[in-house]
């Protein structure tokens, strides 16, 4: 098995990684629209203090954090085969499933989508977890069992 935390990601708010595989199987952790600089995307403050939530905004990039995430162990969205979504107020469902369904349709991963009281940030619309099925390569089980020796 290999876990990884994956640098240009923001670093995990606790002590776990962003991605574990197992076997053929990866495991995404939970994933927000996080920045590595712990600014969050869809999240605006202006002049006044007001803060504006954007679901659509959050959605975009919470899934390009996960393929991001996916791509350090050489996977892609195409990989997925689920995806565990949380929102903190259902009434965004509408405007996450139209950006939802810009990266997949119904050939694309199982979906759950529940809704949750909060997330880890007052400013956190959405959170994602998935798994995804890519196939250890012969050349990497080579090297994975050089290096147990």
């Amino acid at each position: 098995m290999e876990s990884k935390v994956v640098e240009g990601k923001a670093k995990p708010r606790g002590k776990f990684p962003h991605i574990k595989r197992s076997g053929d199987f990866l495991f995404v952790s939970g994933t927000s629209s996080r920045r590595a600089d712990d600014s969050i995307a869809g999240a605006e403050t202006d002049k006044f203090g007001s803060t504006h939530l954007d679901i659509r905004e959050q959605t975009r990039a919470v899934i390009e954090n996960v393929r991001g995430i996916l791509a350090s162990m050489d996977a892609g969205l195409k990989d997925l085969v689920e995806i565990s979504t949380y929102l903190v107020n259902m009434d965004d469902f509408d405007a996450y499933n139209e950006v939802y369904a810009q990266f997949f349709d119904e050939q694309g991963p199982a979906r759950t989508t529940v809704a949750v009281h909060q997330l880890p940030h007052a400013y956190l619309l959405i959170e994602m977890k998935a798994i995804a099925y890519k196939p250890v390569s012969h050349a990497e089980t080579q090297a994975a069992a050089g290096r147990t020796k």
